[in-house]
C-alpha cells in the first residue's frame, strides 16, 4: 500500500510514558463512556462538545481486547479523507495504542497477506467506510476479529439508503457470530431534506438506533452551555430579487448559444454515447454561467466563463471545440459592458451594484466588510456550488476594500479539478487554522468534522438543505461570541420559514430523544445478497454494479478495444428487465435480470445475476473478486510466494535426507550369529581386456528386486578404458559366526586401505572393534570368489584368511618373525625376514616417501647395484633420499603404486592431468627390500583392481535400487507406474551435479512442454469463465517452480532425489561407518545455512542421515523429468496418471469438451466474413468445427455477433 493511502500515526510501544486521555476529560464525557462500555451507544453532542475524545475513552478502557498479541482490533469510521487523518492523528497523541489510517483504494484492498500483516501489527484502525466494506465483502476483514466500531458522523448510517455504514450493518453485523462493540457519534441524527416534521425526525431516530443496534444519548445542554460556546444566529436581508433588464436580455442570448453549439455537436459527432456526454457538459457549463449571473451577478458568470477556459481540466483541442465555442461567445457577451483596463478587476463598494453584482452578493460583501476590524477573524462562507466558490474567491481577492480577507476556496478532491488533491485541501486547511488564511469559501465539504477552532463567523451564502447541514455547519464556529449568518430574500417566505423550521427542528430531535413519541422507522432497503459458503465472502446488489465494472476493467484490453457491459431495460408487465451484454472476451455474453421497480434497482439485479455467475464459471475467485477461483482449482501455496518472487523461492536450498535402499537396510542382529545371504556374481568385463581382475561377489541379507538384477554400468577408467560391470543372481549361502566375523573384518581391511590408508601405517591395525550394525547404514558384504564355481565353496576363504593372518594383524607381542627361511627363499624387509611367496602379490609400505605399494613380483636379475639412468639404485637412494641400503644384494622388487579411488561414473577422457593418467596406467617402479614394511599378505594388485571398481558400482546400485523403491511407490497408486523402467526413473532422479553419464535434463525439457501443453488444455475446456490473461495465469500457477515443489514435498520426493557426485572418500557400508552422528541438536551445527551456495559443493558433509542440500527448482524439475520418462516410456495415459498422483489435474469431463464445440457454433454466422476453404488450404488441415476456427480470428472489438473472441 502506498505512503499516502495507509499511514502510521503513532510510535505504539515506542512510547517514552503511558498516556492516560481521562485526565483531561470532563464529568459527562466520563458517563458516557461509561455506558458505551456496557451497551451499544451513539453520542448526540454539538460539534466541539468532545465526541471523539469519549471514543478515546473508550478505546482506553477496552484497551485489554485490542492490545497485542491480541488478534482483535478497533476499527474508526470517518467518512472523508480529511476527517480520517485529523482522528488518527487524535487517537495517536492521546493514546499509546498503535494506530494506523487507511483511505483511497490502494494494493491493500486487494491482497490478504497485506491486511493479515495490517491487523497483527496495529490496534487501531481508522479507515473510510468504504474500505472496511470492501474488506468484509472479500473477506480481507473479518467482523469477529473486530472488539469496538466506531461511527464517526453516523447519521449517514440510514435503513433507507446504501450509505457504506448502513450496508457494513445491514450484511455484516447480524451475521456475525461474534458482535463487535458499535459506539456512534453525531451532531444530529437526522439527515436529508425536510422541515419540522416530528414524525419523520422519530422515524429517523428509531431507524439510526435499529441499524446500529445502539441507544441514542445525550447530555443536558445546561452542562454543555458552560463547556462550548453556541454562536449567535444573525439573519441578513436581501432584494427582493428582480432581476434587471440587462440580466434577462444575457440569459436570452446565452440560451440562443446554447442552442447553436447543440446543433454543432449533433452534426459532428456520430457517436450517440460521445455526444450525449458533450451535450451533458454543454449543458452543465450554461447552467453554471446563468446560475452565476443570477446569484451573484454579470462579474460572477463572467469569471465562471474564464474559469472554465483556463481549466486544466478541460481539453482545448478540437474534441472539445464546440463547447469551447460556446463558452467564448458567453465571455464575449459578459465583458461587452464591463470595463477594460489593468484597473477592470478592481471594485470600490460604491461600484457593487446590479447587474455587476447581484443584491445577495452586495448583502455578503456588507458583511465581510463589518467584521472585517475585528480582531483575530476568521471566517467560512458556504455555498452549495463549486463554480460559484471559485467564483467568489477570485472577486473577493479584487475587491481593494476587503483587501484584509485573505481568500481562499475548499471543494471536494472528487470535484473535476486537478489541482484540488487531498493534500491541496490539507493545505488549505492547516493555511486557515494557523492564520495564513482567514475566508474559506466551502463546498459542504467543510461542514462535516473540520476541527478548526479559531473559526468565529459563518456565513451561509446558500441556506442549507437539510437539518444536519445546518447544525453541522454552525458547528464550525467554535469562539465565544460566534456569529451564524444568514443571508435571505426579503419576502421570501419559504426561506423564513425553513430557517425556522431548522431551529426548531433541533429542539424537536432533543424532546424526541428524550420521550420518544413513535416506534416507527423507514422502511429497510432489503439486499439481495449472495455469499460463498467456503470463504464467508458476498456480494449484494448493493455493490454488484460496481464489481461487473471491475471484472470487466481486468479483461484484456488494447488501444482499440476497452471492455465494457452493456446494458438495456425493457418495459415489462411487472416492472422494467434490464439486459446486460458483456464484453466478447468475458466469460459469457448475455444475462437477463428480474423484473424491479426502477431502471436502478433493474440493473442491480441484473449485475448481481451475472456477478454470480461468473463465480459459478471460475472468473471470480472465491473471495468474490476477479482473478482465479481457488475454489475451481487448488494451487498449492503453503509458503504463500508471490509470483514476481517465484525465481528466488526456486533456488533457495534447504536440507532433506537421501532415502537409503530399504533391501540393504540391516537387520536387528550382532555380526556374531550366522547368516543366510543372497549372492551375487559381480562380473568385470574389460575394454579393452589388457588388465586382470579378481572375481568378486556380494552379499545381501535380502534378495535385491528383479530389475535391479539386470543392473549394467560402464566405468570409466584412463584413457578411454572402459569396464563394463553387472551382477548375477547365484542363490543363497550360509556363514556361520566365524565366517561372519572373517567376512566383516576383510571388508573392513580393503575399505581402511582404500579409504583410510593413514590407519595403515602404524605396525599394528585392530580390526572388528566394532561388531554392531549401524541402522543408518547399508548392510552387505563385498567377498573375492574363486575362479571356478564349486557351489557353497564359492567364496575364496583361504584368500580372506591369508590376507588376514597378516603381520599388521598380529599382536606384536605374540609375533615370531620367521628368521629361519632359506636365504634363497627369503628376503629382509624392513621389520623383519619374509619369505618370497609370502611378498609377492602383497601390499607393502615404504615409509621413506609414505605410500603403499602392490609386489607385483620379484626382480631375481636385478638388485641395488644394478644401474639407473647412469648410477647403481644404491647410489640412488644415497644421493636422493640419503639412505644407506643394508643389503644391496638382495633381488628387487617390481611393484606397482596403490591407486586412489575416483568417481567412475562419469566419463574420464575429460581428465586430462598427467598425474592421474600416470597412476591409474600400468605403471611399476622398482623398490629395495629392505625399505618395504609387509602389511598385507595375498592382497595382489587384481584383487585391488576390482576393490577399485567396487565403491562406484555399488554407489550406482544404491541410486538404482532407491528408483526402484519410488516405481514401487507409484505402482501402488496407479498401476501404469509398473510399465515404466528403474533405469528410466533412476535417469529422471539424477541432476547434472551428478556428472554421471545421465540426467534428467532432456526428460525435464520434454516433460516441462507437455505440463504446459496438458495444463493449458484442461484449462481452456473445464474453465470457460476465464479470459486469455487468467488462463496464463493459472496454467503458470500450477506449472510454477513453487508449486511443483510443494507438490513434491507432498509427495516426499525429494528423499529420493540425486544431487551430488559420487565423492568416494565419503563412501560408507559395513565396516566402514560413518562417524558424524547427526541429531536434532546437531544438524544445525553440521550443516549450517549460512555458507555461500558456490562454496557449498565443498562443505557437503556426509552424515548418518545422508543430508544434503537441494534447490527448490531442483525438486520441482523432478516432477517434470518424471513426466518425461513417462511420455517416453509408457506413453499419455501413463503420464495422466503420474499427474493426477502427483497432485495436477489435467483430465476432464467429456462433457464439458463438447459444450466448447457446441459453444463454437455461435460463431458460424460470421462464415460471410471469411473464406474458410482457402484458409484451410492454407493450413494444409480440415476442421470438423468450423466455429472454432471462425473464433481464432475474432478481434474482441468486434461485437456483431453472440460469439467469443480468439481471448476466450
Amino acid at each position: 500500500m502506498s505512503e499516502d493511502e495507509a499511514e502510521s500515526s503513532s510510535s505504539g510501544a515506542a512510547a517514552s510514558e503511558p498516556k492516560d486521555p481521562r485526565t483531561i476529560a470532563r464529568k459527562y464525557q466520563l458517563d458516557l463512556c461509561k455506558r458505551a462500555v456496557d451497551e451499544n451507544i451513539i453520542v448526540y453532542l454539538g460539534t466541539g462538545c468532545g465526541k471523539t475524545h469519549i471514543a478515546v475513552l473508550l478505546m482506553y478502557e477496552l484497551g485489554h481486547l485490542i492490545r497485542k498479541p491480541s488478534r482483535e482490533v478497533c476499527v474508526f469510521l470517518a467518512p472523508t479523507i480529511p476527517l480520517v487523518r485529523q482522528q488518527a492523528m487524535v487517537i495517536a497523541d492521546s493514546t499509546n495504542f498503535k494506530v494506523q489510517r487507511y483511505y483511497g483504494s490502494g494494493k491493500h484492498s486487494r491482497d490478504h497477506q497485506a491486511w493479515e500483516k495490517e491487523m497483527g501489527e496495529y490496534e487501531v484502525l481508522v479507515m473510510t467506510p468504504q474500505i472496511l466494506l470492501h474488506n468484509l465483502r472479500h473477506c480481507f476483514i473479518r467482523m469477529d476479529l473486530i472488539a469496538l466500531l466506531i461511527f464517526d458522523e453516523c447519521h449517514h448510517a440510514q435503513a433507507q439508503k446504501r450509505h457504506p455504514y448502513a450496508q457494513i450493518m445491514k450484511e455484516f453485523y447480524n451475521n456475525a457470530d461474534k458482535h463487535p462493540r458499535v459506539f456512534g457519534m453525531t451532531a444530529s441524527p437526522i439527515i436529508g431534506k425536510g422541515g419540522s416534521n416530528k414524525l419523520t425526525y422519530t422515524k429517523c431516530i428509531n431507524s439510526l438506533e435499529e441499524l446500529l443496534n445502539a441507544k441514542v444519548c445525550s447530555v443536558d445542554n445546561v452542562e454543555l452551555e458552560s463547556v462550548i460556546a453556541s454562536p449567535k444566529v444573525e439573519v441578513y436581508f436581501y432584494g427582493p430579487v428582480g432581476h434587471s433588464n440587462l440580466t434577462t436580455a444575457y440569459i436570452k442570448e446565452l440560451g440562443g448559444y446554447k442552442f447553436q453549439s447543440e446543433c454543432m455537436l449533433r452534426e459532428s459527432v456520430c457517436n450517440f454515447n460521445e455526444s450525449l456526454k458533450k451535450l451533458k457538459s454543454l449543458w452543465r457549463l450554461h447552467e453554471n454561467l446563468i446560475f452565476c449571473l443570477q446569484e451573484v451577478g454579470l462579474f460572477g458568470a463572467l469569471q465562471a466563463a474564464r474559469t472554465f477556459l483556463s481549466s486544466s481540466s478541460v481539453s482545448l483541442d478540437g474534441k472539445g471545440a464546440d463547447i469551447n465555442d460556446y463558452a467564448n461567445k458567453a465571455m464575449s457577451l459578459l465583458s461587452r459592458d464591463i470595463l477594460e483596463g489593468p484597473d477592470a478587476d478592481s471594485f470600490d463598494l460604491e461600484t457593487i451594484e446590479e447587474p455587476f453584482f447581484s443584491k445577495k452578493f452586495a448583502v455578503l460583501i456588507n458583511v465581510l466588510s463589518r467584521y472585517r476590524l475585528e480582531e483575530n477573524m476568521k471566517c467560512i462562507v458556504f455555498v452549495k456550488r463549486i463554480i460559484v466558490a471559485r467564483v467568489v474567491v477570485q472577486i473577493l481577492q479584487n475587491l481593494k476594500c476587503l483587501d484584509f480577507w485573505r481568500c481562499e476556496f475548499l471543494v471536494g478532491c472528487h470535484s473535476g479539478l486537478r489541482n484540488m488533491s487531498r493534500d491541496k485541501m490539507s493545505s488549505i486547511i492547516e493555511k486557515f487554522s494557523s492564520g495564513e488564511v482567514n475566508l474559506l469559501v466551502a463546498t459542504s465539504v467543510g461542514e462535516e468534522g473540520l476541527d478548526i477552532q479559531t473559526c468565529c463567523l459563518v456565513v451561509r451564502f446558500d441556506l442549507p438543505e437539510t437539518v444536519n447541514s445546518f447544525i453541522q455547519s454552525r458547528g464550525r464556529a467554535r469562539m465565544s461570541k460566534s456569529k451564524y449568518v444568514f443571508l435571505l430574500e426579503r419576502g421570501n417566505h419559504s426561506q423564513e420559514k425553513l430557517l425556522d423550521d431548522y431551529i426548531t427542528g433541533e429542539i424537536i430531535m432533543d424532546k424526541e430523544i428524550n420521550l420518544r413519541t413513535s416506534n416507527d422507522m423507514f422502511n429497510c432497503l432489503e439486499e439481495n445478497i449472495y455469499r460463498v459458503n467456503d470463504t464467508g465472502a458476498s456480494i449484494s446488489t448493493a455493490c454488484s454494479v460496481s464489481l461487473l465494472h471491475r471484472y470487466c476493467d481486468n479483461l484484456p484490453r488494447d488501444i482499440f478495444f476497452v471492455p465494457s457491459p452493456s446494458f438495456f431495460f425493457v418495459d415489462d408487465v411487472d416492472g422494467i428487465v434490464c439486459k446486460l451484454i458483456l464484453p466478447p472476451n468475458a466469460a459469457f455474453r448475455q444475462v437477463n435480470g428480474q423484473p424491479c421497480p426502477s431502471k436502478d434497482e433493474a440493473k442491480r439485479d441484473a449485475c448481481l445475476k451475472a456477478c454470480i455467475k461468473l463465480h459459478e464459471l471460475g472468473a471470480l475467485t472465491d473471495f468474490l473478486l476477479p482473478g482465479q477461483g481457488s475454489r475451481k482449482i487448488k494451487v498449492s501455496t503453503t509458503n504463500n510466494s508471490e509470483s514476481n518472487k517465484d525465481d528466488d523461492e526456486s533456488f533457495r536450498e534447504e536440507l532433506y535426507e537421501m532415502l537409503i535402499p530399504a533391501v540393504l537396510r540391516p537387520s536387528r542382529c550382532k555380526l556374531d550369529s550366522s547368516f543366510k545371504l543372497h549372492f551375487y556374481y559381480i562380473e568385470f568385463i574389460p575394454i579393452p581386456a589388457d588388465r586382470r581382475y579378481q572375481m568378486f561377489g556380494l552379499f545381501v541379507i535380502n534378495r535385491l528386486p528383479e530389475e535391479s538384477e539386470k543392473l549394467d554400468v560402464e566405468l570409466h577408467l584412463a584413457r578411454a578404458r572402459i569396464v563394463k560391470a553387472g551382477i548375477k543372481y547365484l542363490g543363497k549361502i550360509e556363514f556361520n559366526k566365524e565366517e561372519m566375523i572373517l567376512a566383516h573384518n576383510f571388508q573392513e581391511m580393503f575399505l581402511k586401505v582404500l579409504l583410510d590408508r593413514s590407519e595403515f601405517t602404524p605396525s599394528y591395525i585392530l580390526l572388528g572393534n566394532d561388531g554392531a550394525l549401524d541402522m543408518d547404514s547399508t548392510f552387505y558384504l563385498l567377498l573375492p570368489i574363486k575362479q571356478k564355481f564349486y557351489g557353497d565353496n564359492m567364496i575364496d576363504w583361504p584368500a580372506v584368511k591369508r590376507c588376514l593372518s597378516s603381520p599388521a594383524f598380529q599382536d606384536p607381542m605374540g609375533l615370531s618373525l620367521h628368521d629361519s627361511y632359506l636365504p634363497n627363499e627369503s628376503l629382509k624387509l624392513l621389520g623383519g625376514t619374509y619369505n618370497k611367496a609370502d611378498v609377492i602379490g602383497s601390499l607393502v609400505y615404504t615409509p621413506h616417501t609414505d605410500l603403499f605399494f602392490f609386489v607385483d613380483a620379484i626382480l631375481d636379475g636385478t638388485n641395488a647395484k644394478s644401474e639407473l639412468n647412469g648410477a647403481t639404485y644404491a647410489e640412488h637412494f644415497k644421493q636422493r633420499l640419503h639412505i644407506k641400503l643394508s643389503h644391496p644384494e638382495q633381488p628387487l622388487l617390481k611393484a606397482k603404486q596403490l591407486f586412489c579411488l575416483r568417481n567412475l561414473l562419469h566419463n574420464r577422457q575429460l581428465e586430462s592431468t598427467e598425474s592421474e593418467a600416470r597412476e591409474l596406467m600400468e605403471h611399476f617402479v622398482e623398490l629395495p627390500p629392505e625399505l618395504c614394511s609387509l602389511k598385507i599378505i595375498g592382497f595382489s594388485k587384481d584383487m585391488g583392481s576390482s576393490l577399485s571398481l567396487l565403491p562406484s558400482l555399488m554407489y550406482r546400485l544404491e541410486n538404482l535400487l532407491v528408483a526402484i523403491e519410488l516405481k514401487d511407490v507409484m505402482s501402488s497408486y496407479f498401476p501404469e507406474a509398473s510399465q515404466i523402467s528403474a533405469s528410466g526413473i533412476l535417469e529422471s532422479l539424477t541432476t547434472e551435479r551428478c556428472l554421471e553419464r545421465i540426467s534428467l535434463e532432456r526428460l525435464e525439457v520434454l516433460g516441462d512442454a507437455f505440463l504446459k501443453y496438458v495444463v493449458g488444455r484442461h484449462n481452456f475446456i473445464s474453465y470457460e469463465g476465464l479470459d486469455e490473461g487468467q488462463l496464463t495465469r493459472r496454467r503458470s500457477d500450477i506449472v510454477s517452480n513453487s508449486n511443483l515443489y510443494e507438490l513434491s514435498i507432498r509427495r516426499n520426493l525429494q528423499v529420493y532425489i540425486r544431487d551430488q557426485h559420487f565423492e568416494p572418500t565419503q563412501f560408507f557400508a559395513l565396516g566402514r561407518p560413518c562417524k558424524v552422528v547427526c541429531n536434532p541438536d546437531r544438524e544445525a551445527t553440521l550443516h549450517p545455512k549460512n555458507i555461500d551456495p558456490d562454496r557449498r559443493e565443498n562443505c557437503n558433509l556426509r552424515c548418518t542421515k545422508s543430508h544434503h542440500w537441494l534447490h527448490r527448482k531442483t525438486i520441482a524439475d523432478v516432477v517434470e523429468s518424471l513426466l518425461g520418462v513417462f511420455i517416453v516410456e509408457c506413453g499419455f495415459k501413463a503420464a495422466f496418471a503420474f499427474l493426477h498422483w502427483i497432485g495436477i489435474k489435467v483430465d476432464f469431463e467429456n462433457s464439458a469438451f463438447y459444450r466448447v464445440l457446441d459453444a463454437s457454433s455461435t460463431n458460424l454466422s460470421l462464415m460471410n466474413y471469411m473464406n474458410i476453404s482457402e484458409l484451410e488450404e492454407l493450413i494444409g488441415y480440415t476442421f470438423k468445427r468450423k466455429g472454432l476456427l471462425l473464433q481464432a480470428f475474432v478481434h474482441p472489438s468486434f461485437n456483431k455477433h453472440s460469439g467469443g473472441c480468439y481471448q476466450v
